[in-house]
């Protein structure tokens, strides 16, 4: 074979494997970017770029496959719907403790449904993998929750937001499917 036939050969080998890797790094941010929508961005600023905040994304969701995620049994979903009842109607007299028993509530369903507690950085990591979604909305309202309980100037509005975002997680976590009700045809 000649020579210029062989540096053609490989440079063509070489064009394709780089367009293959071009392609599965695209493919690879398109499925992360999909998966953790808003979450994608903020760990890319976070990290410092989209290379380790890939990386760090990927690394998520290995860890959460491991976990054992577990749905709440329909008594536990009632017991937990309850509870954020009670914590509801409490906020018009007392919306520091509403929003602080909020965020201890958000913190046992975690738990009850199979999540890690204790250390609030890896809760919200390990949440923002299967609802990333709502994730913002967690690190907000533990903010809030954090200033209500050092008295850093909340505002009754501030709260009520916080127990709002609380309750997007709280709905996401608890899973209760609404009755879905068949047409019947006659």
């Amino acid at each position: 074979m000649d020579w210029p036939i062989i540096v053609i050969l490989v440079t063509a080998l070489m064009a394709v494997g780089i367009g293959a890797w071009i392609y599965t790094q695209r493919r690879c941010t398109q499925q992360l970017r999909g998966r953790f929508g808003k979450e994608y961005d903020r760990t890319i600023e976070e990290e410092g770029g989209r290379g380790k905040a890939e990386k760090v994304l990927k690394e998520r969701e290995q860890r959460v496959e491991f976990l054992r995620l577990r749905p709440l049994t329909p008594e536990d979903q009632e017991r937990f719907q309850k509870e954020w009842q009670s914590i509801q109607a409490r906020f018009v007299d007392d919306p520091k403790t509403a929003v602080t028993e909020a965020d201890w509530l958000v913190h046992r369903v975690m738990r009850a449904r199979g999540y890690p507690t204790g250390d609030f950085e890896q809760e919200a990591a390990d949440v923002s993998v299967d609802h990333p979604e709502v994730v913002s909305n967690y690190r907000a309202a533990h903010a809030i929750a954090v200033r209500a309980r050092e008295e850093q100037g909340t505002t009754t509005e501030t709260l009520r937001q916080g127990l709002v975002f609380y309750r997007r997680l709280f709905d996401d976590l608890l899973e209760v499917q609404e009755p879905v009700l068949a047409e019947v045809r006659r």
